[in-house]
């Protein structure tokens, strides 16, 4: 595959040259969704060469039964999965009864664009077919915003050297499985098609979760612009319902093709309620007609690019980097709905079953926190509020108690459902991020009522897990955490992870500091939670002495903090000595060596002192970004972005702009071979950080007041970005020579740069 066939544009992602080896990538890359459903950028006509096909819809899963060699006490019964839900989006084509398929036929002309901008994919080429005929095709498709169950295609076809038939049959396919199937099980149950004039769906129900879901379509047809009615022809098999109608055309002349589709499901409306309320929404689709929703779709992008967008002058690459992160993060999640989450491939493809990971938490909140409502990363962290009682299990099942929580690693509903042993029981960091995720949000908006209302008993679950978590080490006189995977998942089942005994640490000593806050604040939420969890004082010292005596592996040759125990036992040997062809070595060595080597997924040291960055000194930052750096290949999609983030904080710019090119290009440019199976959603947040809180140097001080230490890189003019803060639009804007301050709002806002206090006034710019 080629991986830098992507053209350069500001505002577009652009293909200009067909080539089938990259096309599972395009689906990839040219995905579109609304927050509540998605779709691979598959060709809506038929294709026989290598492809994925996806339709997604959020909420909608399977519990596919866990496959594993041998199998262990307390291991998940079920890997959850995003469904591949029924295809809408097809329509074979044939041209005097010879199919379209590129994969058969000569293609010119090629041109894939994903409009960013304005929330819209299109295509269009010649095709020479085998029989000769040569046409010129120029489809556009758009999942609404605005009416988040629709989606509509524009596809039309002129006749360039011939007279004769056109044949547009349009489908919906119920019969699709998904690739990553366990067993290569079905998981859908067809419980009506129904049709009627140029209308008709499909309701099916998934397998043993039982959602039940209506997928609708509704034609209409035009030649050379002007409506026309087509004698339809249907059929309909146990899991498709096709339309077929037959256009004569001339030479010269258009056939176009208007197919609207929707998705409803059980989540939203009562099963007797799906038919009426898919066939009502492709009708509605249909009247308003696809020039108004691709109007409104402009409009409601609009919207969103006005607080979420950065702009970047002086390198195109870089712009449209940071536009496709943030375009893919919005198109994943709305936050209007407190039951749905990000996946880390969103609505781009089946990796990772669609699952929520610690990602969101450790993540993505920073991201909706400053480009949307505060009601968005509430409903993130409502999501994991609703799933204590799972939590809870979760832990129990391990042998935890006293109301200990396990957040799972991956979920759909709250229970853990991940099918590798090392993940599930050892990676139990996932556990602070879920309270990190709360303080940030506290930090960041001052809710601090959250807690008292939602927070406080999730904090409560999280540090009786880890005070049980721990155990006292007589030949080490502290605490120690044994037998666990860190973020670098290139190291399983090691003592002492640097990463997580901080997490277990400061998780404790940030509950026993909300309990006091609660207590003397807000005695009667306290009263209501102290019963509710059978709290006591002595319980609290205990967990204290965890905390205050918890160990740290630290090499007093290095003057480091250690990934973990035996980290110096292997050959430190910097990864730029690595031989391009052994790269990444995920892909090209065995798990055992991966395991015995020094390299690292991403950096565990530097993850905890990027979360609390504040606890340590300039120097401290230097000398462990100086020490583990060399060592990381960058291997997990969440690495670069706080390795940039950190590098710009201790005045690396070029290291810091090196490893923001590769998270703002990481699927773009496709740096670790795998775009084809998804984008990596969720790290994407991590970029808009490092624009944010790496150059920008944007942090929330102790009192509680913004500031900012601006830097920028020498490849730029300048870059701008916006922040919702505490219900007012701040916008920032840094060149090479100053930095611009402009506030939307009705309030003065008190800011530090560069560590001076100065007072931004409402529609007023102040210029540092």
């Amino acid at each position: 595959m080629n991986k830098n066939y992507i053209v350069a544009d500001k505002w577009s992602i652009i293909e200009d040259v067909f080539d089938v080896e990259n096309v599972k990538a395009s689906e990839s890359l040219f995905s579109i969704g609304n927050g509540a459903m998605g779709q691979r950028a598959n060709f809506e006509e038929d294709y026989s060469g290598e492809t994925l096909q996806g339709s997604y819809i959020g909420g909608i899963y399977y519990p596919d039964k866990t496959r594993v060699g041998w199998w262990k006490n307390g291991y998940p019964e079920y890997f959850a999965k995003v469904l591949n839900a029924p295809n809408w989006i097809g329509i074979h084509i044939e041209i005097n009864k010879t199919n379209l398929d590129l994969n058969l036929c000569k293609v010119s002309n090629f041109r894939r664009e994903l409009n960013m901008k304005e929330g819209w994919l299109s295509r269009s080429f010649n095709a020479t077919l085998k029989t000769g005929e040569e046409i010129q095709v120029n489809t556009k498709r758009l999942i609404s915003i605005e009416l988040n169950e629709i989606g509509a295609i524009e596809y039309s076809v002129k006749a360039i050297n011939f007279s004769g038939e056109i044949t547009f049959s349009p489908y919906l396919d119920a019969s699709i499985v998904n690739e990553d199937s366990n067993y290569d099980e079905y998981f859908w149950k067809i419980l009506q098609v129904v049709d009627a004039e140029n209308n008709g769906c499909i309701y099916a129900k998934t397998l043993k979760t039982e959602f039940h879901v209506v997928t609708a379509m509704e034609i209409l047809l035009e030649l050379n612009n002007k409506k026309i009615n087509v004698l339809q022809e249907t059929k309909i098999e146990d899991k498709s319902l096709t339309y077929t109608y037959k256009v004569n055309v001339l030479e010269g002349d258009t056939a176009t093709i208007y197919k609207y589709g929707s998705y409803v499901s059980s989540l939203n409306y009562n099963n007797d309620e799906l038919l009426d309320a898919s066939l009502q929404n492709v009708k509605e689709a249909s009247l308003i007609g696809f020039k108004k929703l691709l109007k409104l779709q402009k409009h409601s992008w609009a919207e969103i690019w006005n607080t979420s967008d950065i702009i970047i002058e002086g390198d195109v690459k870089a712009q449209q980097g940071i536009r496709f992160n943030i375009f893919q993060l919005n198109q994943t999640y709305m936050g209007t709905d407190a039951r749905l989450n990000i996946g880390p491939k969103g609505f781009t493809g089946e990796k990772y079953g669609g699952s929520t990971y610690w990602d969101t938490e450790a993540y993505c909140i920073p991201f909706y926190m400053g480009t949307k409502s505060s009601d968005v990363a509430k409903n993130l962290l409502l999501y994991r509020y609703n799933q204590l009682d799972k939590a809870i299990e979760n832990a129990e099942k391990l042998g935890f108690k006293n109301g200990a929580a396990l957040y799972p690693m991956v979920t759909m509903n709250g229970e853990e459902c991940h099918n590798e042993w090392e993940i599930t029981f050892e990676e139990i960091h996932r556990n602070g991020a879920m309270i990190y995720g709360i303080y940030n949000y506290v930090n960041y908006t001052q809710d601090f009522e959250y807690i008292p209302k939602y927070g406080l008993e999730v904090i409560i679950a999280v540090a009786r897990f880890w005070h049980q978590r721990a155990n006292f080490s007589k030949a080490k006189n502290q605490y120690v955490i044994l037998g666990v995977t860190g973020p670098n998942e290139y190291e399983n089942n090691v003592n002492n992870n640097y990463y997580t005994n901080y997490l277990a640490k400061w998780c404790i000593e940030y509950a026993v500091d909300c309990l006091n806050k609660v207590r003397d604040s807000y005695s009667e939420d306290f009263e209501r939670v102290i019963k509710q969890t059978n709290l006591t004082g002595e319980e609290t010292l205990e967990w204290l002495k965890v905390a205050e005596n918890m160990y740290f592996p630290f090499s007093e040759e290095h003057n480091v903090y250690l990934q973990q125990d035996n980290f110096l036992d292997k050959e430190l040997i910097p990864a730029s000595e690595l031989p391009k062809s052994e790269r990444p070595i995920n892909q090209k060595w065995s798990w055992d060596r991966i395991l015995r080597s020094c390299y690292i997924k991403q950096a565990d040291v530097l993850q905890g002192m990027y979360l609390f960055e504040s606890e340590f000194s300039k120097e401290e930052l230097e000398r462990h970004f100086d020490f583990y750096e060399p060592l990381t290949v960058h291997e997990s999609s969440l690495s670069a972005c706080v390795h940039s983030i950190l590098a710009a904080s201790i005045d690396r710019m070029p290291k810091a702009y090196e490893q923001y090119v590769r998270t703002s290009r990481l699927d773009l440019d496709d740096y670790n071979h795998e775009v084809d199976e998804g984008c990596h959603i969720t790290s994407m947040a991590g970029t808009w950080m490092s624009i944010v809180q790496g150059f920008g140097g944007m942090r929330v001080c102790v009192d509680g007041n913004l500031s900012f230490n601006p830097q920028i890189p020498e490849q730029w003019k300048s870059y701008s970005f916006t922040i919702i803060y505490r219900n007012q639009i701040l916008k920032i804007k840094v060149n090479q020579s100053e930095t611009t301050f402009e506030l939307e709002g009705t309030k003065d806002l008190q800011i530090k740069v560069n560590n001076k206090t100065i007072t931004v006034v409402p529609n007023n710019m102040i210029t540092v």
